[in-house]
């Protein structure tokens, strides 16, 4: 998990909200640094992702939410309209010229899933042998038994298909517990 230095400074205090920043195209890294040096706290999920190129797979760092990064500020303190054109940002979420605060307890969810590396992870609250429903992919909406998960990032589900149980290898986050 995050280190506790780490996530005490990016706890809120007084009016201070989380809002969501609009990046230039691959432009996370150098908005969430000019931001920073403005004095702004952000934070940049990010998830270990495989890609496939020429034959080759490669594990690689990518952001969780591409073009995004999360923000705090408190309207009345800080000067929030130097964000919009802080290099690398594309727009602050505003509605009526105002931004609009995330929602309460969705970045701090992510903040607590998140590892020493700032990696964010999604196997919290899975466990071998529990129920789980698919996401995405082929078998969307399948509920089956977790069998196993691995620290790649991967995940075998048993799907009971035609009276026998077929595993599936999956993304860990194409599922999530079954209600």
């Amino acid at each position: 998990m995050l280190r506790s230095s780490t996530r005490r400074t990016l706890a809120l205090e007084g009016d201070e909200k989380w809002f969501l920043v609009h990046t230039h195209p691959r432009g996370e890294r150098r908005a969430e640094l000019h931001l920073g040096w403005q004095g702004f706290r952000t934070h940049f999920p990010t998830i270990q992702k495989t890609t496939r190129h020429a034959r080759q797979l490669r594990t690689v760092r990518a952001p969780l939410f591409p073009r995004y990064i999360f923000l705090i500020l408190d309207l009345k303190r800080d000067r929030w309209l130097s964000v919009r054109s802080t290099f690398g940002v594309s727009s602050l979420f505003s509605c009526d010229d105002r931004p609009v605060p995330v929602p309460e307890g969705i970045v701090e969810t992510l903040i607590q899933n998140t590892d020493e590396a700032n990696l964010t992870l999604f196997n919290s609250g899975l466990t071998t042998g529990q129920t789980v429903r698919i996401l995405s992919g082929p078998f969307v909406d399948f509920v089956g038994q977790l069998e196993r998960l691995d620290d790649t990032g991967r995940v075998r589900v048993l799907l009971e298909m035609m009276g026998t149980a077929v595993p599936v290898a999956l993304r860990r986050t194409a599922i999530c517990p079954a209600a």
